[in-house]
């Protein structure tokens, strides 16, 4: 609407000779949403009188305008390997932070886990234990909260440094969209409830830090979500008092394994907060029925 170029679009020629979109897919079906008069825009500060408009709601000529603009894309030969195509898309997005990992993973790992992952994080439940700032909700930060609980509490006790965190959740996500079925979608469910259930029963401000925390840290997350899973993996009916619950997260030691100058996704720091919230709820717990009536 203003005149700026349009970044370019990166197609990839099949062999039926055919065109699969490598990078710009949400740019694109944007685009037709618009013309085709599925969406309105909002939120337009350059240009506000066009705001709440549809496209068949602009003048004769500014449709035509807006028609004219030309979209530059780079075709690469049908001989280009997907390996090659995720390499280019990582380049373009990841290399440059203009995705989050999370919106990456969902560009290239598509499948039912990851369906699942984003009905999750749609839950009403887990948005409210989870408070995450609007922009990040919008880049898919409850979907890479989650992505992390199933992989920290499948891979617990064997974290590894091989490899970079991201990298070791790519390869997860891959896995699983190739594996996901009806069972595993029964027994992530379940997982997924009971931590809930746990989380919400005995932490006041879920997995928040405080009651006026606006964002939910990372490493704060995964200790209490994997810790609780794990020792209600052992002790299926667990209970504690809040005060001791609460106590567990206050110790210095669970304090400096959540805190970002510590090196949080070191192998050994990932091991000893979860470890740390599971043992204690273990150790001031009682086996009784925690579960929602």
């Amino acid at each position: 609407m203003i005149g700026l170029p349009i970044p370019y679009i990166f197609l990839a020629e099949t062999s039926e000779g055919r065109y699969e979109i490598v990078d710009g897919s949400q740019r694109i079906r944007t685009l037709a949403a618009y013309i085709n008069d599925n969406l309105k825009i909002r939120g337009l500060e350059k240009v506000p009188d066009l705001n709440n408009l549809k496209f068949t709601d602009l003048s004769i000529s500014r449709q035509r305008k807006f028609k004219n603009i030309s979209l530059k894309m780079i075709v690469l030969s049908e001989r280009t390997t997907d390996e090659t195509k995720n390499d280019i898309f990582e380049r373009i997005n990841r290399g440059s932070d203009l995705l989050k990992d999370m919106e990456y993973r969902k560009g290239i790992y598509t499948g039912k886990f990851n369906d699942f992952i984003c009905q999750l994080a749609a839950d009403e439940r887990f948005k409210k234990l989870t408070p995450i700032a609007k922009w990040l909700e919008k880049r898919q930060e409850g979907e890479e909260l989650l992505l992390r609980f199933f992989a920290f509490s499948e891979w617990y006790p064997k974290y590894s440094d091989s490899k970079g965190i991201s990298k070791q959740l790519d390869e997860y996500m891959r896995d699983k969209n190739a594996s996901f079925d009806d069972t595993m979608k029964k027994e992530m469910q379940h997982r997924f409830e009971i931590t809930m259930d746990f989380v919400e029963k005995y932490y006041p401000y879920g997995f928040a830090k405080n009651e006026k925390a606006r964002q939910v840290a990372r490493p704060y997350f995964e200790a209490l979500s994997v810790g609780a899973y794990l020792a209600l993996k052992d002790k299926e009916n667990l209970s504690v008092s809040k005060e001791k619950a609460k106590l567990l997260l206050t110790d210095d030691k669970f304090i400096t394994s959540v805190s970002g100058r510590y090196q949080t996704h070191r192998a050994k720091t990932i091991r000893t907060r979860i470890d740390y919230i599971k043992e204690g709820l273990l150790k001031y717990g009682e086996a009784v029925d925690c579960r929602k009536e």
